[in-house]
């Protein structure tokens, strides 16, 4: 199954996103936008994170909160910003010492009836924030313990570990910035951390068992009472080899995790994209979907940690998240969809979609929409034919007839059960990298919003020097609870929860 705009055919660059550009074109305007929708920019700044939504000023409407920064060790005035959801406008904005790529975890900590925002980023940079009014909580103290501390990446929650009745949170640390590529003398091990959420104290921390970093965002699936978690994550790099290991919190807070179950492993290369919990054997309990950065999806019985399936697609990396969905299989079991790079780091060039069938790792898509990025599709019932849909970023370098080349960025759906593909909206000027948009309903009015971010640069794919953020306020109805809606999923946890 396939749209027909594989790259596989016998065309040039430019010939491709023509045909690209003239197939959406035919579509444009498809999905209805209302006059709620707003995009703001922001100069010499740029982002990786991914949007959250939730409404900081009580006006009835979510507001949009986002990791930002400016090129790597560059402080920023802005590196954490809360935008209204109505107009855009900055309601409150949080300095940083380096970028914030993270994406923030909520969690009312304060009790006044306000979300706070928990968000990390490079150079250990680890932040609290109140939600309504913008007031800094807690900074990560880098001088904590003596160790040497490398990037957070995102959080999550788990129960009260410090006895002071507000839940803690889980979360990875490492990376050594400063190592070369193939250098593997400066290669620190990484650690999982467990923070109070009140005060940013540290209260427990466990070394990596393999000694290696970690980039990866951990998924920690909690039992029945909520007393323990199984905790995914993985080790190694773009060029480093790693592993992929599951362990317990009981572990975690011991800070001994020498006894976590290695689920696979990759001489040359490691595991960076966050995981997902979803039950794709049909037992009640979620299982374990994974990528490698070697162009590698897994599947993990989530009780015994059996191998269910796997699939390696040639000549690609991974550096993206999993995106689950009813889309095309005919059964109850979700699918998943996946987005790699194609080519080897640093030199990647394409992004290559993959849809696999969820019961026995069958590819049933494989397509290639686009320049390289590591934003992950969010998922959703556009039509309400009672499957899911996708809605992806795609990033097209334009061609003119000098050779010039010009950076634009659409978003489309792909509806696998009829081979279909749209655009939303319009092309939008510049390249996303890596944020995922979020979908759900803003004003609680039953019709779809899209949030979505992307850098302005024409000319520049990689840059921090200009940002839009963009609100698409559209009169599709929302016909289920979107599941999968945001980076890590609607619950920002990595855990597909079913209606």
């Amino acid at each position: 199954m396939s749209t027909g705009l594989n790259l596989w055919l016998p065309m040039s660059r430019r010939q491709f996103f023509i045909c690209l550009f003239s197939y959406f074109l035919c579509f444009y305007q498809n999905v209805a936008f209302t006059q709620n929708n707003w995009a703001v920019r922001f100069d010499n700044i740029g982002t990786f994170s991914s949007p959250r939504v939730t409404d900081l000023n009580n006006d009835g409407v979510g507001d949009v909160i986002l990791g930002a920064g400016r090129e790597e060790f560059l402080s920023c005035d802005s590196a954490v910003m809360a935008l209204d959801g109505i107009t855009g406008e900055m309601l409150w904005n949080v300095s940083a010492i380096d970028q914030v790529y993270g994406s923030a975890t909520l969690k009312d900590i304060n009790n006044d009836g306000v979300k706070d925002v928990f968000i990390g980023g490079r150079s250990a940079e680890l932040i609290a924030i109140n939600g309504r009014s913008g007031e800094v909580f807690w900074r990560f103290d880098k001088k904590t313990k003596g160790l040497k501390w490398y990037n957070f990446y995102n959080p999550q929650f788990i129960p009260d570990q410090d006895n002071d009745g507000i839940e803690d949170i889980l979360i990875s640390n490492g990376g050594n910035v400063m190592a070369e590529p193939y250098d593997t003398t400066l290669r620190y091990p990484g650690y999982l951390v467990v923070v109070g959420s009140k005060d940013g104290k540290l209260l427990s921390k466990a070394m990596m068992p393999d000694h290696k970093e970690i980039y990866m965002s951990v998924a920690a699936l909690p039992n029945e009472n909520l007393n323990e978690y199984k905790v995914v994550f993985g080790t190694g790099g773009e060029t480093i080899g790693g592993n992929l290991f599951v362990t317990t919190l009981a572990d975690i807070l011991n800070g001994d995790i020498s006894n976590a179950r290695k689920l696979d492993s990759t001489s040359d290369r490691g595991y960076i994209g966050p995981p997902a919990w979803i039950d794709i054997t049909r037992d009640g309990y979620p299982d374990i979907i994974a990528n490698g950065v070697k162009g590698k999806l897994l599947a993990f019985d989530g009780k015994t940690y059996d191998r269910l399936w796997s699939v390696n697609v040639a000549n690609t990396e991974a550096y993206s998240s999993i995106a689950p969905g009813y889309f095309a299989g005919g059964d109850a079991i979700p699918d998943i969809l996946v987005s790699y790079a194609s080519g080897q780091w640093p030199k990647l060039e394409w992004s290559k979609q993959i849809m696999v069938n969820g019961a026995n790792g069958k590819i049933e898509f494989i397509d290639s929409l686009g320049n390289y990025q590591t934003s992950t599709p969010v998922i959703l019932d556009m039509n309400n034919d009672g499957w899911d849909e996708a809605i992806l970023s795609v990033n097209a370098h334009v061609y003119d007839e000098y050779n010039n080349r010009t950076l634009q960025n659409i978003l489309v759906y792909l509806d696998f059960r009829n081979n279909d593909m749209q655009q939303i909206g319009g092309m939008l000027d510049g390249n996303n990298i890596s944020s995922t948009p979020w979908i759900g309903d803003m004003d609680d009015n039953g019709l779809l919003d899209i949030v979505y971010c992307h850098a302005t640069s024409l000319k520049k794919a990689y840059t921090f020097d200009g940002m839009q953020v963009n609100r698409m306020d559209t009169s599709n109805p929302i016909y289920k609870k979107i599941v999968w809606g945001s980076y890590m999923g609607s619950y920002y946890d990595g855990i597909f929860k079913e209606q």
